[in-house]
């Protein structure tokens, strides 16, 4: 069965940003009940890393602004 963006949960994707390889994100998504070719999987491999340099400056920027108002409370 193809993979319909809306059905995935948080948690299934994170499972898949966890996968290294595209040889484990076709082994997850059988696991989850899913199909996926390998083209596919090298789409959402690419996918999953933008999603996850995004998360990385996300919580960068989050641990500046702590850091930012402790300083501010600090002085």
């Amino acid at each position: 069965m193809p993979i319909n963006k809306n059905e995935l949960t948080k948690e299934m994707i994170e499972k898949a940003m966890q996968c290294k390889t595209v040889d484990e994100l076709i082994a997850l998504a059988k696991t989850e009940g899913f199909e996926i070719t390998n083209e596919e999987a090298e789409a959402y491999m690419a996918e999953l890393a933008d999603i996850g340099g995004w998360l990385r400056i996300a919580d960068a920027r989050k641990l500046i602004h702590s850091l930012t108002v402790l300083l501010q409370i600090l002085m």
